[in-house]
């Protein structure tokens, strides 16, 4: 007996689907089933295609390119439709793609679904409710694994993954080193199981192993069948009681890195269905795995660079406490331009008109080089090395940034050093500190002014003369500015990351990070070093974005320094220097708002505004009647009875100013005049050379806690 008449004879049609012809061959049976005569016939794709529901038409292409991928039989269960379009049978077809050059053939048998009416074939859930909540399923997952950031997460992820009808109980994730197959993480099983499965050679006859070698998926529908192929390691699953396995390769370009095991404690068939959603699972997987690894080795990169071009702050310099953080902007490498630095300076005896004491001193380092890339990151080392270098010669700030400044000029003049925006340059703050008394001196390269915060808690943000910043102009002179920093004091230096981070510009950003510096006691510089990167960058950040619209993100760099006190720290005055060049009228606004930080908490708000507008007159004649600059001295202390105000204004004229009668249109001659009606106290003093005018005022209250 022929085979097509045993096929007929079991209600079992052939059929054969020629793809680069598009044709389909179909015997008498395959023919009758779908509801044409019962004779052989010879029918063209649209043909065909008219007989089968739509839906169930468009998943044919996946199931045989599943098939064709994992060499395995095309199943898949058909609705048969009539001329009117309504559902007379299902079928159930089983067929063997065989690939020819670009196309390929299906060859194999149709078989109708026994005891199912025909009205109830309509209301089969091969394309309803089940392909939906798998649909549904799939996009979870797949933006579930595209948001996990490490190799963790995505470990995770897919441990929780509840397949629709048919979830794994056990997970495994298997990777390859070398010629070994290792276990990157599981589920479902206890730690101590992972023993046998940590490190594999790739020639064991184990199914993840075989996976990796050839590319192929492995089911196992049954304890049976993984006894009959993998005998060697079935005893090292029978004991977790599974009934079914599936094992699918993690495929990335091309390249397999590693195998997906999914055990189930139930018996699965792995269906052409099932087979196509752990499929696309593993592709999922892999590509979030690659990502992850991807991404750790940036981060691990990232880490490594940081440690090389950053210092380590130990406890070793006496005298004083440091605290330093780095936070990246989280893009790319995580690597960017900014630094900082400790550098121990030679004595003062080495240094050129030192003045042979040997007392101790450091230098402080911060910069922010234009960019965030790895060209930036290389900049930076480079003239981190060049600072380090021209301080340990022995050079004023002044003498290290304009050698700094040339340098930069000369290894970025050129292509290389070029950016989007033009030539890179830095940003650079050097500060000079002498640990026996304090002196702090600064040369500032475009940079953001250091912060102080007293013994009190107030804090002040320190205007410093500058220049331009690194790279620009080889011959760029940079000023030096003298403060100093008393017991118990804490000094505070930033890249422009921190304060313009959220939305901020300069001045809202400083004026966040001046309540957190005030808000802090100054004990703990670890804790306050976290306390100013949590504020800024962290998750609460997020909820008070500063005036401008959009939020800015950059890196950041903030070193922090306290000199420490002998014994108790000695309550001293509160105090602001500052000096005004002839040549920079402008720093008269600077000089208001000085005044107005050191009385941040002055009772007497028209005291308050009486005492900047004195200061102003004063600064201002100097600068208009003399010519030379003017210096600025402001003290808060505890007086008799209340705290008391004392600034003092000086400069190197020996002319005395005069008391004048201004008419109603005079545009000067009223600084004397002011301070007598609005002042409590004043004076000129003559000095050896030139002349001190000065004035005080009383806050209104009682000495009780008036300096604390």
């Amino acid at each position: 007996m022929r085979t097509e008449d045993v096929l007929a004879a079991i209600a079992t049609g052939l059929w054969r689907w020629d793809n680069a012809s598009g044709t389909f061959s179909l015997d008498a049976e395959a023919a009758r089933l779908l509801g044409l005569p019962a004779e052989p016939v010879r029918l063209s794709e649209a043909a065909v295609r008219s007989r089968f529901h739509p839906v169930d038409w468009n998943e044919i292409g996946g199931v045989v390119n599943l098939a064709i991928a994992e060499e395995t039989l095309a199943e898949s269960r058909l609705r048969i439709m009539d001329e009117q379009g309504r559902v007379i049978r299902t079928v159930r077809s089983r067929s063997k793609p065989l690939v020819e050059g670009t196309g390929h053939q299906l060859v194999g048998t149709l078989q109708e679904v026994a005891g199912q009416a025909p009205d109830a074939a309509s209301r089969t859930p091969v394309t309803g409710d089940w392909r939906r909540s798998r649909e549904a399923f799939l996009l979870d997952a797949g933006r579930a694994l595209a948001e996990a950031r490490s190799t963790a997460e995505v470990l995770r992820v897919a441990a929780s993954l509840s397949m629709p009808g048919f979830s794994p109980d056990g997970l495994a994730v298997f990777g390859v080193a070398g010629d070994r197959l290792t276990i990157i993480g599981h589920h479902g099983q206890s730690r101590d199981d992972e023993g046998p499965f940590a490190s594999m050679s790739l020639d064991t006859d184990y199914p993840a192993a075989e996976v990796v070698r050839t590319g192929r998926a492995i089911y196992l529908p049954s304890p049976e069948e993984y006894l009959r192929r993998f005998p060697v390691t079935w005893p090292l699953a029978r004991r977790f009681g599974r009934r079914s396995w599936a094992f699918v390769p993690l495929v990335v370009a091309g390249r397999t890195l590693g195998a997906w095991m999914a055990a189930f404690k139930h018996p699965v068939a792995f269906t052409p269905d099932e087979r196509s959603v752990l499929t696309t699972v593993a592709r999922m997987l892999a590509q979030a795995l690659a990502r992850a690894g991807v991404a750790e080795s940036e981060r691990e990169l990232s880490l490594g660079l940081q440690r090389t071009m950053m210092p380590v702050l130990g406890p070793g310099i006496p005298g004083i406490r440091v605290a330093a953080r780095y936070v990246p902007t989280g893009g790319g490498l995580q690597v960017g331009g900014d630094w900082y630095d400790v550098i121990r300076l030679p004595g003062g005896a080495s240094r050129p008109g030192g003045n042979g004491r040997g007392a101790g001193r450091i230098a402080l380092v911060i910069g922010d080089v234009q960019g965030h890339d790895v060209r930036a990151a290389g900049l930076m080392g480079q003239l981190r090395i060049a600072l380090r270098a021209y301080a340990s010669e022995g050079h004023r700030p002044d003498a290290v940034l304009s050698r700094a400044s040339r340098f930069l000029y000369g290894i970025t003049d050129g292509d290389d050093g070029e950016s989007e925006n033009g030539p890179r340059f830095a940003t650079c703050l050097y500060l000079e500190v002498d640990l026996e008394t304090g002196t702090v001196d600064i040369a500032r390269a475009g940079h953001p002014d250091p912060a102080v915060r007293m013994n009190d808690g107030t804090v002040l943000l320190r205007p410093t003369a500058g220049g331009l910043p690194l790279g620009i102009d080889p011959d760029t002179d940079y000023p030096t500015t003298r403060l100093t920093l008393d017991p118990g004091e804490t000094l505070m230096i930033c890249t422009d990351g921190l304060l313009e981070t959220g939305g901020h510009d300069l001045d809202s950003g400083w004026e966040r990070v001046r309540k957190l510096l005030e808000s802090h006691d100054g004990e703990d510089l670890e804790e306050l070093a976290d306390t100013l990167v949590e504020a800024v960058h962290g998750p609460g950040s997020h909820h008070t974005t500063g005036p401008l619209a959009d939020r800015r993100e950059d890196d950041i760099a903030v070193l922090l320094l306290s000199r420490r006190p002998a014994g108790t720290v000695r309550e001293t005055p509160r105090r602001t220097l500052m000096t005004i060049a002839q040549a920079e009228p402008e720093r008269i606004a600077e000089a208001r708002e000085q005044m107005r930080q050191l009385l941040h908490d002055w009772a007497d708000g028209d005291q308050l505004d009486s005492a900047v507008l004195m200061v102003s007159e004063m600064v201002t004649n100097v600068l208009v009647h003399t010519d030379g600059d003017a210096l600025l001295v402001a003290e808060v202390a505890c007086g008799e009875t209340s705290r008391r105000l004392r600034v003092e204004v000086s400069d190197t004229s020996d002319e005395l100013p005069h008391r004048r009668h201004p008419g109603e249109m005079a545009s000067s001659g009223r600084g004397l005049v002011l301070m007598e009606m609005l002042a409590h106290a004043w004076g000129v003093d003559p000095r050896g050379e030139g002349k001190s005018i000065w004035f005080e005022l009383d806050e209104p209250g009682t000495t009780e806690g008036c300096c604390g």
